[in-house]
């Protein structure tokens, strides 16, 4: 064989054939070859998330479910680090072989939430909400995020030997947001505060992915959306003070009910006439107003709180301006005063990276068998987007609405009667899966 006498030629055929051999014994990590070992994690995953389920714990008080997470993933022989942005678990996946570094977020608080579902393992517990006893239930299916991103940690590190690169699992605290400001400003909570205590460097995240339960989109679908995905929100708060007076003679003082009443219908026209809305879509509701406490006493003050949802940061800006300048005015043709506070709660707009969709979709079609879909904007939020301010980041929505409902008319997430079809479970599992192996590989 006179090639063989080149010797790049012969080192090239040598590092081929090493790398068949090895490749003979190796199992290969596509779509067709983890989806039943997926499947086959079925029955655990449903554990796990039913486990969590009977024992929801509220935005920053995830003690029990952070142990359970940490223990797993040390059981599975990964480096855990627990406390990180609260209650926040991060475990490191390191593969076999070097290469980029990929993290797979999942969050784990409930909501105070009666359950009315009736399932067999409904929750009946009880937690502190703004110092008060509620109740607390997982209305939203982050107890099924959880329990999706074990069943990923595991199987992933049983074949941790054939992954170039690294996996790091963030399992969030506090997605939820919080209700409380500290010294009169917002505290960091949430992903927020895993981002600020360093969740994506040591070793620094390449780009980051999660996925979010919906029972109001077709089983087993995939739903995604390039740029833009999930709005940003704002809570809205609006002091209006006028001048306590007699209900029988109001001429007398100064009425913030009906100053109120009137800067509500003031608000509806910022959306509707004074912001160029077909470059994005705005949302601006008020849901709570409270104010006076009998019927013929005139109160000093009113109290509003709404939020306002937005797909773009200089419309946001502009909609917090003019929703002050807007109560403020009113306020004053009227006599009365108007102070007007945007918080604690805030999250950022959820921007997929155009050029990570585009590379990954391959990925999550093969994964679903061609079951993908582009989807609307969302009015909802999700503090994911703090992960993508930093790296690139995907987020997208798995159907799963549970047996018997169809998309239409199973309950909404933060519904009492939220539930989703845990047969879901395996291919959320798979997606993340595979998203992170195919970006790994390059492929």
């Amino acid at each position: 064989m006179p090639l063989l006498r080149s010797t790049g030629l012969r080192a090239a055929l040598l590092c081929a054939l090493a790398a068949w051999a090895g490749g003979a014994h190796a199992q290969v990590l596509d779509a067709a070859t983890l989806r039943p070992r997926f499947e086959a994690e079925q029955d655990k995953m449903v554990a796990w998330r039913r486990d969590i389920h009977q024992h929801p714990e509220l935005s920053g008080q995830e003690v029990r479910t952070s142990r359970l997470v940490a223990d797993h993933l040390r059981k599975l022989g990964l480096s855990v680090k627990t406390g990180v942005g609260g209650y926040g678990v991060v475990g490191v996946l390191k593969g076999g072989r070097p290469g980029k570094v990929v993290a797979l977020r999942a969050d784990m608080d409930a909501l105070p939430i009666a359950e009315a579902t009736g399932l067999s393992f409904a929750s009946e517990a009880k937690g502190k909400h703004l110092g008060q006893d509620s109740p607390v239930m997982h209305a939203c299916g982050h107890d099924g995020h959880t329990a999706i991103l074990l069943g990923v940690a595991e199987v992933l590190a049983s074949v941790k030997a054939q992954i170039p690169g690294t996996v790091k699992f963030i399992f969030q605290p506090a997605e939820e947001g919080v209700a409380e400001e500290t010294n009169g400003t917002q505290a960091n909570w949430g992903a927020r505060a895993m981002v600020a205590q360093g969740v994506l460097d040591n070793p620094k995240v390449d780009a980051v992915f999660g996925l979010h339960i919906s029972p109001n989109m077709p089983m087993g679908w995939v739903g995604y959306r390039s740029g833009p995905m999930m709005a940003g929100a704002d809570t809205v708060h609006i002091t209006i003070t006028g001048q306590q007076t007699h209900g029988a003679a109001p001429w007398t003082g100064v009425d913030p009910i009906v100053v109120s009443a009137q800067v509500i219908n003031g608000l509806q026209t910022i959306v509707s006439r004074q912001l160029n809305i077909s470059k994005e879509p705005v949302v601006l509701t008020i849901a709570s107003i409270h104010g006076g406490n009998r019927e013929n006493i005139v109160p000093d003050s009113v109290e509003m709180l709404g939020t306002l949802r937005t797909f773009d940061e200089d419309l946001r800006a502009e909609a917090k301006q003019r929703i002050t300048t807007t109560a403020e005015m009113i306020a004053a043709a009227s006599g009365a005063k108007a102070k007007v506070s945007f918080g604690p709660t805030a999250y950022s707009v959820t921007v997929n990276a155009p050029d990570l969709t585009q590379a990954m979709l391959p990925s999550l079609q093969r994964s679903t068998e061609e079951q993908v879909m582009v989807i609307s904007k969302i009015a909802a939020s999700e503090d994911f987007s703090e992960y993508q301010k930093v790296v690139p980041g995907l987020f997208y929505i798995l159907g799963a609405p549970p047996k018997g409902k169809t998309p239409m008319d199973a309950a909404t997430n933060h519904s009492p009667a939220f539930d989703f079809d845990e047969d879901a479970m395996p291919l959320g599992a798979l997606t993340l899966s595979m998203l992170a192996l195919d970006y790994l590989s390059g492929h």
